[in-house]
């Protein structure tokens, strides 16, 4: 399916746009962006809106509405975390702070913010997030029987950014099998699952299995919609790990030589060709692929509604439509 067919069906971006700059962010949330702007100031705040406007989209429905706020900021604040260590790996080209960020949630006391290289008021920063985090997810009622998945899943999502830092460094092994095996973890939709499980003390731990079925198909759907939204911006940060960048290097659309961004000249030949190739139309034929087919395979759990869930996908590919350029 063409690009503006699915975008003329999904969205009218105009009014999320509005919706996102309007969004009032919780305490803990706009705390922590305040201190953000301050120490790192690479992203807009815009960003922590709009993940913060989406989250009711694809929240989990066993969220009971007592928690369904807590856990929204607490989903929020773990995109913020994620995204520093993101841009340190991608964006900063920064591997010294980067790999003892990721150190954090797991073996604290090793952290060295005196190690040669390392960026000690950004890798603070990144613990006071990470700690906000901790603080809120450890009161959450089913924290206890959730917390090793979460944890699991979390590294996965480590373990992504840390492929995608190699992958810029060593251009010349962009593949498609490996940026889709690795890539779609940056998403956090398993962790973000989790985070809702946390606050469902109503979900049924036999539907875990089918719940998370789904969910490998919707976090390479919402990888989809954030590569075709995204690639333009990375080009121009150095960061090639856009499965629309990728495929073109595989395909022989453009070559690692072409890369350079600061070569205004270079990026725009880059551009011109993904898009003379229609490279976005081929991964949003594929989003639309995988939403008929996950929707066909009529899933059912007894404890959560995973029709309502699956249908948030198209707001969330509708959201990043409508923030293309602003994230």
């Amino acid at each position: 399916m063409p690009r503006q067919r699915l975008v003329d069906k999904l969205s009218n971006p105009p009014d999320y746009v509005a919706q996102i700059a309007e969004a009032t962010l919780p305490s803990s949330v706009a705390e922590l962006a305040d201190s953000y702007d301050v120490t790192v100031g690479d992203r807009d705040r815009f960003l922590w809106q709009w993940i913060y406007t989406l989250f009711p989209s694809f929240t989990l429905s066993c969220v009971p509405d007592e928690h369904a706020e807590t856990a929204r900021a607490q989903k929020t604040i773990l995109t913020m975390f994620v995204t520093l260590l993101d841009d340190l790996a991608e964006m900063g080209h920064d591997r010294e702070t980067f790999e003892e960020a990721s150190q954090i949630p797991y073996r604290p006391e090793s952290v060295d913010p005196e190690r040669e290289g390392v960026d000690a008021e950004q890798l603070q920063f990144i613990q006071e997030v990470w700690d906000v985090f901790e603080e809120g997810i450890e009161a959450a009622p089913m924290h206890d029987e959730y917390r090793d998945i979460f944890d699991c899943d979390l590294r996965q999502t480590l373990n992504a950014i840390d492929y995608s830092r190699v992958l810029n460094e060593n251009v010349e092994l962009a593949n498609m099998e490996g940026i889709e095996h690795y890539d779609p973890h940056n998403m956090l939709m398993f962790p973000y699952a989790n985070v809702d499980l946390m606050y469902s003390p109503s979900f049924e731990g036999a539907d875990l299995g089918t719940l998370r079925s789904v969910i490998w198909n919707l976090q390479r759907m919402a990888r989809i919609g954030n590569w075709t939204t995204t690639w333009e911006r990375e080009l121009r940060e150095g960061d090639y790990t856009a499965g629309p960048v990728v495929y073109a290097l595989q395909e022989g659309i453009i070559s690692s030589s072409d890369l350079d961004p600061d070569d205004e000249a270079a990026i725009e030949r880059v551009t011109k060709l993904i898009e003379e190739n229609e490279v976005e139309d081929r991964f949003l034929t594929e989003w639309n692929e995988r939403y008929e087919e996950v929707t066909e395979r009529n899933e059912h759990a007894d404890s959560v509604d995973l029709d309502a869930f699956i249908e948030g996908m198209k707001t969330v590919l509708s959201y990043q439509i409508a923030a293309r350029g602003r994230k």
